[in-house]
């Protein structure tokens, strides 16, 4: 099946710059909480949680807005629909920029660092160039481009990284021995602003690398077409907000909820870091979406006669359980050794770990159900769901976190995304069914839950006889998905329709 092979292919380009950018950026943890204080790390956590929220607010739908009218009928040339897009989010982010800007004195005693504006000055023009720099991104995903959107990507973590390393390892160095020879464009009162100035110019060096993917054709703003863009995309803005809400709230929700703001913002700290280590299910859950988005359009377009055209989307959902639930079982089976990338301090907070990847997949397994209202452009059902998912966010973590802190959180979100998954599969059922067959999906996520449970009960202590146990589980859980499965061939799939 060339389309799936085609899938498989890309999935794992835009995974190998996911995978390597998060390790990376995972990497920092131990540098960020051996420098500074658990409060000041929580409140890097709290700011950068905003700021996914704003990058959500000033995409507003249009990163699927455009793969859907790029493969419309109606507009045959796709280069109408990324300038008009391009144009429109342009716009917007400029608009943002002076807005924050005009508003600074307010929002930096909001942002809980009213005596240094410029930390929401850099992450402002950040998030608008992130926003803007998301459509040629978007661009290389429709041009099946790959290799090059992984090398942009992987030049501006590299330069973020690079950065970071400098600024709070070496310049201190520098600092302490010889002042002046750094002392021009170092100070150690900056503090935690170097991680957002890092940032932003891992930014702007990533938007002066594509500039090359938005010349060479002529802009033309398509007012007809932006209207319907916008229509379309106006639910999926709601859609992204409360998605992106029901990832990042609890770290707003969080100090507020307990009574002592200092010990919110110490748990706060101990929850984002051990959050770091579920992040390996965040990257092939947002690998795999890179990949996928593209993909259902694509396929959609191409296979309209063919009366199974939906067997790719089964077959797609079934190799994305058995490759997330290898992840979890790798993680967790191995988690008394990937514990040492955070520090010490924090191994209270491990106990999150397998509720905070389990929840990550749920959100997985939600986006795959997805395609039936995208396709459909029955968008406000997505609405619909992550909505239902926020109002879950907000009433149990307000029930939980009181009592017990931020393992509320972990559950509140395990909870948020399994309702939304279960939401979208039983009205997907009725309005547009796909035919998923819930026998295997269910089979191999409970025969993983189930080694996982077997590893912990028969736990002896002795590193040896457990490293042991569990790499054969995890082997075995492999061995029989290759055998079930074909040896993972994407060839002719036997998966039927419901």
């Amino acid at each position: 099946m060339p389309s799936l092979k085609s899938l498989a292919k890309d999935t794992a380009v835009y995974g190998l710059s996911s995978i390597i950018g998060r390790f990376l950026n995972w990497l920092l943890v131990p540098l960020y909480t051996i420098t500074f204080a658990e409060a000041q790390y929580g409140t890097v956590s709290f700011i950068y949680a905003w700021v996914a929220l704003t990058l959500a607010l000033l995409i507003y739908g249009m990163e699927t807005g455009f793969f859907r009218f790029a493969n419309h009928d109606r507009y045959p040339d796709p280069h109408v629909v990324y300038s008009t897009t391009m144009t429109s989010i342009a716009c917007s982010s400029t608009l943002f920029v002076i807005l924050v800007m005009a508003s600074m004195p307010w929002l930096s005693g909001a942002m809980h660092c009213p005596d240094h504006p410029e930390y929401v000055a850099m992450m402002a023009v950040t998030v608008a160039v992130d926003a803007f720099t998301s459509i040629p991104f978007s661009w290389l995903r429709y041009r099946h481009r790959p290799i090059r959107f992984a090398t942009v990507k992987l030049i501006g973590i590299g330069m973020n990284i690079g950065l970071n390393l400098f600024f709070i390892l070496l310049c201190p160095a520098l600092y302490r021995s010889w002042p002046d020879a750094v002392s021009a464009f170092y100070s150690p009162t900056f503090g935690i602003g170097y991680i957002f100035l890092s940032n932003l110019i891992a930014t702007l060096v990533t938007l002066v690398i594509l500039i090359p993917d938005f010349t060479g054709f002529r802009w033309r703003f398509d007012r007809t077409l932006w209207r319907e863009m916008l229509s379309y995309s106006a639910p999926l803005l709601v859609l992204g907000l409360a998605g992106i809400m029901n990832q990042n709230l609890d770290k707003i929700l969080l100090p507020a909820l307990i009574s002592d703001p200092a010990e919110g913002m110490r748990q706060l700290g101990i929850y984002s870091a051990n959050y770091k280590i579920a992040i390996v299910m965040v990257m092939f859950t947002q690998a795999f979406r890179f990949a996928y988005e593209p993909f259902i359009f694509a396929q959609n377009r191409t296979d309209k006669n063919d009366p199974d055209k939906y067997r790719p989307f089964r077959v797609a959902m079934l190799y994305f359980v058995i490759f997330s639930m290898v992840i979890f079982l790798g993680v967790m089976f191995y988690l008394d050794i990937l514990r040492y990338f955070i520090g010490r301090e924090y191994f209270s907070g491990l106990k999150v770990v397998p509720i905070i990847m389990l929840a990550e997949f749920f959100f997985g397994v939600f986006f795959n159900l997805s395609l039936w209202y995208k396709l459909t452009d029955r968008t406000i059902w997505g609405t619909y769901f992550s909505l239902t998912g926020l109002a879950v966010t907000l009433l149990m973590n307000y029930l939980l976190v009181p009592s017990i802190g931020y393992m509320g959180c972990a559950w509140a979100a395990l909870t948020c995304y399994g309702v939304m998954m279960v939401l979208s599969y039983v009205t997907g059922r009725i309005k547009h069914p796909i035919g998923y067959r819930l026998g295997p999906l269910l089979t191999y996520f409970f025969l993983a839950l189930a080694l996982y449970g077997s590893a912990v009960v028969l736990t002896t202590g002795n590193p040896w006889i457990d490293y042991t146990l569990r790499t054969a589980l995890l082997l075995g859980y492999i061995a029989f998905a290759a055998r079930r499965e074909n040896c993972f061939g994407l060839r002719r799939h036997r998966v039927k329709t419901a």
